[in-house]
């Protein structure tokens, strides 16, 4: 019997997997396709993918670690691997994840996804929504990360505090010049 371990697996067998798992099967239909082709990052992708949908976050992570050491490049899944880490309240983490994505272009919806969220910890709430909004604007190859990343807009819109009450006529036409000056 030879190996399958350094192929990848065939388009075709991998858009048949696909449709599988929008019908509802499992991950053993992807454990099964691992089991042939071990190393092919698409599948380790899928795998990590599936697995976060059933909230089995701590080997997500991990298929989805193996999928961005067999492929660097592979910036869908360095993302969501950092995402991952984020959300698991390792911002630091994601951080080192989500690096090389600074080397994509300036407008890379990913780059700017990453760079939003890194504004979080920060305290910066309005430049990480702003780069998280210009990441939507780019990004048409992925609206279900789209719809995750307006969710996520929407939280934090919902979680800000509302901006306190002018406290004296002297405070309100500090405001009122501060709004002028912004326009």
């Amino acid at each position: 019997m030879t190996t399958q371990a350094s192929q990848v697996c065939p388009q075709p067998e991998l858009e048949a997997l696909v449709g599988q798992l929008a019908e509802g099967a499992g991950t053993d239909a992807i454990e099964k396709a691992l089991h042939l082709y071990p190393t092919d990052p698409r599948l380790l992708f899928l795998y990590g993918s599936t697995l976060a949908g059933d909230r089995r976050y701590p080997e997500a992570r991990i298929a989805m670690g193996q999928a961005v050491e067999a492929a660097p490049e592979f910036w869908i899944a360095r993302f969501q691997l950092g995402f991952l880490e984020y959300t698991s309240g390792e911002p630091d983490l994601a951080g080192l994840t989500w690096a090389p994505l600074t080397g994509r272009p300036a407008d890379d919806a990913l780059r700017l996804f990453a760079e939003g969220l890194m504004r979080l910890p920060l305290e910066d709430t309005p430049g990480a929504i702003s780069l998280i909004r210009r990441g939507i604007a780019t990004n048409i190859e992925n609206p279900a990360l789209n719809r995750d990343m307006q969710l996520l807009i929407d939280e934090l819109d919902r979680s800000a505090p509302p901006d306190p009450e002018p406290t004296s006529e002297t405070d309100l036409l500090l405001r009122q010049l501060g709004q002028g000056s912004r326009r």
